[in-house]
């Protein structure tokens, strides 16, 4: 599972029973949220999208936590298997 780090902004991969605790943004879609690929290339601040991600890494800070979980930028959506996993483990 691929989770986003609050402090560093980049996806983390955990495998397995190491999973830490996190959070998960459950939102509508905007005209441009963070993606997959805004992590992996730094471009994650410069996304319209950049704010809304902003204001619930403060929120899973208050909480104690220090990873998330966002549909938008943790699935690699350009992997039809992975999207396709990601869809049914949400039902």
């Amino acid at each position: 599972m691929r989770l986003l780090n609050i402090d560093s902004l980049e996806l983390e991969e955990f495998i397995g029973g190491s999973l830490p605790p996190y959070t998960i943004l459950s939102h509508t879609w905007g005209p441009e949220e963070v993606t997959y690929n805004n992590p992996r290339n730094g471009t994650i601040t410069r996304v319209v999208g950049f704010r809304k991600l902003q204001g619930v890494c403060s929120q899973t800070r208050r909480d104690g936590f220090r990873f998330m979980w966002i549909d938008t930028c943790c699935i690699d959506k350009s992997s039809s298997a992975e999207l396709s996993e990601a869809i049914n483990s949400m039902y």
